[in-house]
């Protein structure tokens, strides 16, 4: 992992495209600002990994799903 030291209204480069700014630090806060095309998907950590875990649910479905969807339509 790359570190760096920012300070407040400093930025970091990323590519030609995406500028992380330090906005501001209050406490053991750090407010930052990304500027990146809207072709990037941007998430806090942990959202990004309850969406993985997400798609990961979904791909899982039975690969039976539809001779249970079928049967069960039968039955009724």
């Amino acid at each position: 992992m790359l570190v760096l030291t920012r300070k407040p209204n400093e930025s970091i480069q990323i590519g030609e495209e995406i500028e992380i700014k330090v906005l501001g630090i209050d406490g053991d806060q750090i407010k930052i600002g990304i500027d990146a095309p809207k072709n990037i998907d941007i998430h806090r950590k942990e959202i990004y990994l309850s969406i993985q875990d997400e798609n990961n649910q979904a791909s899982q479905t039975p690969s039976n799903l539809m001779e249970t969807l079928k049967s069960v339509k039968k039955s009724k």
